[in-house]
């Protein structure tokens, strides 16, 4: 009975790995198919404005970073001279008090205008923030910019995908899993059985809900911000305040639950006493070491995923700037862009599993080594 049950359980995996495999080829398809027409649609643009505006210079590093930073509105297209975007809300405490208005008030790129004594700076280190027109100095700025709302959007995906499958399980127990669910069980059942479970040890349990939230949190606005068209768009996992969040969990995580061990191997290691006294060499190391490994977490999925982002469109942007120069040299790079842009792009998806993959694996490897036991 033993034998047949785990028989049938083999051929049930093989038929939805099968499945699974049959949809990612459709979807990798579909997606490929989608990148291409956005990009040729892109090289006709841009062929486009230089026949209207064939004297007209485009500040290439402008263009990139307008698009990778943070916004006070959500811009979607240009449509000739008019730009098409959503407005979001701007709440500031400043000269006025309390102020919650509509960034439109303060008008739109190339076009700002003031409003209640406020105004976006378009220089300076303060460009592209709201400041105060008497002083410009920066209020108290808690706006709803780009990325909380892209921020809100992921979380907001995230609930509904899992709340769901929470729903199904409680409803039809372990039965064979259908749709959604059967491609997500076993990239968790793998993360869980092969990451987490073996890094951390006997104490895993404490930790997992924590690792595969995070894991599937970069994974999921990884790839929102390589889709080109609302709601994706947003450099979310690009911007270093939010790989400093998450790193700062994972460093709290690691301290706050680490053993008596942990702490015992930090300032009394096990080394010869020349490198302990009389100076304290090797705690000194052991201490940075506490702060070097969440910063190293910081800095490597922040600069993995800005620079992919910032590379698609240099790639863009050169459109632009050989179209400029010539018509013929801007139809024959346009072709060689188009190609480099599709290939990145669809490289960036393999990137964004991976460095989601990355940071849960090597939180879990820190978290483990904090849960050491004391040897007797």
């Amino acid at each position: 009975m033993r034998l047949s049950s785990s028989q049938n359980l083999n051929k049930n995996y093989k038929k939805m790995s099968q499945s699974i495999n049959n949809t990612f080829s459709k979807t990798g398809k579909l997606i490929f198919g989608i990148l291409l027409v956005v990009l040729c649609f892109l090289g006709i643009v841009a062929f486009a404005s230089n026949s209207e505006e064939s004297k007209s210079e485009l500040n290439v590093k402008e263009m990139i970073f307008s698009h990778i930073g943070d916004a006070y509105n959500w811009h979607i297209t240009t449509i000739g001279k008019e730009h098409i975007s959503i407005p979001l809300p701007c709440i500031v405490i400043g000269q006025n008090g309390l102020d919650i208005f509509c960034s439109s008030k303060l008008g739109h790129e190339g076009h700002f205008t003031e409003y209640k004594g406020y105004k976006i700076a378009e220089e300076g280190s303060n460009a592209g923030k709201i400041v105060e027109v008497s002083t410009g100095e920066r209020p108290i700025d808690i706006s709803i910019t780009k990325n909380v709302v892209s921020l809100l959007i992921s979380c907001a995906l995230l609930l509904i995908i899992f709340l769901s499958i929470a729903k199904k399980y409680k409803k039809n127990g372990f039965c064979k899993p259908t749709g959604l669910q059967a491609i997500l069980e076993p990239l968790i059942v793998s993360l869980h059985d092969d990451i987490i479970k073996p890094s951390i040890g006997k104490n895993y349990k404490k930790f997992t809900w924590y690792l595969l939230t995070v894991f599937f949190f970069i994974f999921i606005n990884n790839l929102l911000g390589i889709i080109p068209i609302f709601p994706g768009g947003a450099n979310l996992t690009g911007n270093i305040a939010i790989t400093f969040v998450l790193a700062a969990l994972t460093f709290l995580l690691t301290n706050l639950f680490g053993t008596k061990g942990y702490w015992k191997e930090i300032f009394n290691p096990d080394v010869p006493i020349g490198l302990k006294c009389p100076l304290p060499i090797m705690q000194f190391i052991e201490f940075l070491g506490i702060f070097t490994k969440p910063i190293a977490l910081c800095i490597r999925l922040f600069a993995n995923m800005f620079a992919g982002h910032v590379m698609v469109l240099v790639l863009i942007g050169l459109i632009f700037v050989f179209s400029q120069l010539n018509v013929i040299a801007g139809l024959g790079f346009s072709f060689v862009s188009v190609l480099l842009v599709v290939f990145m792009s669809l490289l960036e998806c393999l990137v964004c599993f991976i460095q989601a993959y990355v940071f849960m694996t090597l939180s879990a490897l820190f978290i483990g080594m904090a849960q050491v036991e004391e040897h007797e």
